[in-house]
């Protein structure tokens, strides 16, 4: 069954006025350009990750982010400890199952988090048929499959977490498992910026904490991030003479949104 969405603007307008602050355990070639992308959209970030600081942050925080792209020993000590905050907290947390698959560390600890039901799962094609025990993973960070021969394996996971399962690519699929929603837009230059998806999960988690505030489902607030982030994407390409300026742009047109 398909969804209509409330405006995407209206949400993120929303966001701007409470900035709710959203913690983020990613991998440290995104964490930049993360921390950057929440400031643009109006959220805060804190990069809270290391043992004994990221479960205590955790339950303070509006949302919380776990990325799995680099996953060092002691980020994942952190990343366990803050899911169970969240949990306990009620916070909601966005688990982005970076390349897993073929790579035996992340699968097991993607594995691991998903049976404590996070609130989002967001990640290319590849890497949600993966989790979902239907397909051996991406290239490394990219995917091999099309967003639509993920459609069913991302349902069956919704279902399965009690979540919501984003899976990106041309046109962004949303689902809860019974209701979807396609998000058309964004650019290819996206996929050319290193953080394009990642700095995706932490913008999800910030207009989930602003929707649940609101009164707006996970489903809606997923899919208003979603079609922000491809609208700013297309904004930004049409001006851009490359990566180089997309990334400067994007943030630009981010941070003139919702205003």
């Amino acid at each position: 069954m398909s969804r209509t969405i409330v405006e995407p603007p209206r949400l993120h307008a929303a966001l701007r006025q409470s900035s709710p602050l959203v913690q983020c355990l990613t991998n440290a070639v995104v964490s930049n350009f993360t921390a950057n992308v929440l400031l643009a959209v109006g959220a805060a970030p804190a990069m809270v990750d290391i043992p004994g600081e990221a479960g205590t942050f955790a339950g303070v925080a509006g949302a919380v982010l776990i990325n799995l792209g680099t996953p060092r020993e002691e980020q994942r000590v952190a990343m366990r400890e803050a899911v169970s905050a969240a949990s306990s907290a009620g916070t909601p947390w966005v688990l982005d199952p970076v390349a897993i698959g073929l790579l035996s560390v992340r699968t097991a600890l993607a594995e691991e988090l998903l049976a404590l039901r996070p609130t989002v799962i967001r990640g290319n094609a590849s890497e949600i048929r993966a989790l979902a025990g239907a397909g051996a993973g991406g290239r490394g960070v990219d995917a091999v499959d099309d967003v639509e021969s993920a459609g069913g394996a991302a349902a069956a996971l919704a279902r399965r977490s009690g979540g919501i399962v984003a899976v990106s690519g041309a046109v962004d699929l949303v689902t809860d498992g019974s209701s979807t929603v396609r998000v058309p837009g964004g650019d290819e230059l996206l996929t050319r910026v290193t953080g394009g998806g990642c700095a995706l999960g932490a913008v999800i988690g910030a207009f989930v904490a602003t929707g649940r505030a609101r009164g707006v489902d996970d489903l809606e607030a997923v899919a208003a991030a979603h079609a922000v982030y491809s609208a700013a994407a297309e904004r930004s390409a049409a001006a851009a003479s490359g990566p180089g300026t997309f990334a400067a742009r994007f943030l630009d047109e981010l941070a003139v949104t919702g205003r």
